[in-house]
């Protein structure tokens, strides 16, 4: 997934309408992995899909929690349903926040999370995690 995502940054992209040049590649952190993984994997053991936590956590609380230093801003995507990185990938680019979140210059390294669970509505769930450093 951090490939493809680093291959429409450095392709630049039009999101909702809106030009976007080419920006840098992210680099994979370890702490927005983890907060990552573990926001797909509760929503699909638990069955939801929203970027609130079953347990009342918002995304910066879940990354702040798995001890990212905050510098600059975050955002996070989520996606569900898609079987594989590059239709979660085409799915984000189709929309425009999401879309906007990946070609955000600010952002200059991400987390990324995956879990399946065949016994949940969607099975894939998918969550990327941005920071500013």
């Amino acid at each position: 997934m951090l490939v493809l995502v680093n291959q429409r940054r450095a392709a630049g992209a039009v999101c909702g309408g809106t030009p976007y040049a080419p920006v840098g590649p992210l680099v994979m952190n370890a702490n927005l992995r983890t907060a990552a993984r573990g926001h797909s994997a509760d929503m699909a053991a638990r069955n939801y899909f929203s970027h609130v936590s079953f347990d009342g956590r918002s995304y910066v609380d879940r990354i702040l929690g798995a001890g990212y230093t905050l510098s600059g801003i975050l955002s996070e995507n989520i996606a569900a349903g898609q079987w594989a990185p590059d239709v979660v990938v085409d799915a984000w680019m189709a929309s425009p926040a999401h879309c906007q979140n990946i070609m955000n210059g600010a952002f200059k390294s991400v987390g990324v999370g995956y879990a399946f669970s065949v016994a949940s509505t969607y099975a894939f769930y998918w969550t990327q995690d941005f920071g500013g450093s």
